[in-house]
């Protein structure tokens, strides 16, 4: 089942009129969109939990729906989180030659499957436009697949997180190269070459749906492609991960919480996942970064396309520089002391 969120663009679609404008939860099914009863929503029904999202899906079907062209996808959900981890090794090798200077992979990379947080308040839905940040000269898609959570829990298992996992979504975890290369010498991690933007949908393809597309290790084995103005840069399947989302998920929980909502992205694919590992191998940027007007598209084999086209950002106003810090005074010590 697509669970998908939208908003009423044409006068006959679900809630125009007084309605007009506002949010629907409901089911993509062929090139019909099915509002759910009630005015429920995407986010409702993944803190509801998998079982409950199947019951109102299968409700909304029996309504007669209207034509996708009737509404405009927005991203599917409003995450409680996203945790964006670096899975594929493929890609590790690549970035860090293009973005590091350094080679090969780090022997800790090995040792569990790292992840850092990016914005949840910067989250872009199907077809919206990514703004390149005004200092950037070195734009990069990255082409990921994320779970959404529909249960949660600490210290969970391996079983009681493949159990948590709701669906599956497209995620482009947008990167400002030039930007991220400079601030990760400071050693704290990535911080305004990755939070300005993250693309996810069209919808959360729920997990009995691609129960059948594990390998016999449990992972998802799904084809991806990364396309820029329709000429294919990256090619991958997620079979290739170094570990499955359900390890992903109880090592997130370890020593913490998840929570339904939380999104958990597998890290951008090997293959050409993203124009870093490319120009990393090649020495050069080819093909060159993205551009405003360039359009990015991510395919998912059972999850779908998500399209992205390219502006130019506003620009940054100025901020004050650094300032040393004052000398700080000697204390005196008292005579006959």
């Amino acid at each position: 089942m697509r669970l998908a969120t939208a908003l009423v663009t044409s006068p006959d679609g679900p809630g125009a009129g007084p309605d007009a404008g506002r949010r629907l939860g409901g089911v993509v099914a062929g090139e019909r969109f099915h509002p759910f009863p009630d005015g429920a929503g995407v986010d409702d029904l993944v803190r509801a939990g998998l079982a409950a999202a199947l019951a109102a899906g299968e409700q909304a079907l029996r309504g007669p729906g209207v034509p996708l062209a009737a509404v405009r996808l927005l991203a599917p959900l409003r995450p409680a989180s996203v945790r964006d981890f670096v899975t594929f090794e493929e890609h590790v090798e690549g970035v860090r030659r293009s973005v590091d200077g350094a080679s090969g992979v780090p022997p800790a990379w090995y040792d569990a499957p790292t992840f850092y947080f990016t914005n949840p308040h910067a989250i872009l839905g199907p077809d919206e436009p990514v703004a390149r940040p005004a200092g950037c000269r070195a734009l990069d898609l990255e082409l990921e697949v994320a779970a959404v959570l529909g249960a949660g829990g600490s210290g969970l298992s391996e079983e009681q997180a493949a159990d948590a996992v709701l669906g599956y979504t497209i995620l482009n975890d947008w990167s400002a190269r030039d930007l991220q290369s400079r601030e990760m010498k400071v050693g704290l991690g990535p911080a305004k070459g990755k939070d300005f933007g993250t693309t996810i949908g069209p919808w959360i393809v729920t997990a009995d749906e691609v129960a059948d597309a594990h390998d016999g290790d449990g992972f998802l084995d799904l084809e991806c492609v990364a396309l820029v103005n329709g000429v294919e840069v990256g090619r991958d399947r997620t079979s290739r991960m170094g570990w499955s989302f359900a390890t992903m998920v109880a090592y997130a929980s370890r020593d913490s919480l998840v929570v339904p909502g939380d999104v958990l992205a597998s890290g951008t694919t090997g293959g050409g996942g993203c124009l870093a590992e490319l120009w990393g191998r090649r020495g050069t940027q080819d093909p060159p970064p993205l551009q405003p007007g360039d359009v990015v598209t991510l395919t998912v084999e059972r999850l779908g396309s998500l399209s992205t086209p390219v502006v130019e950002g506003p620009p940054w106003p100025a901020l004050t520089p650094f300032r040393p810090a004052p000398v700080r005074p000697v204390p005196v010590r008292p005579e006959g002391s």
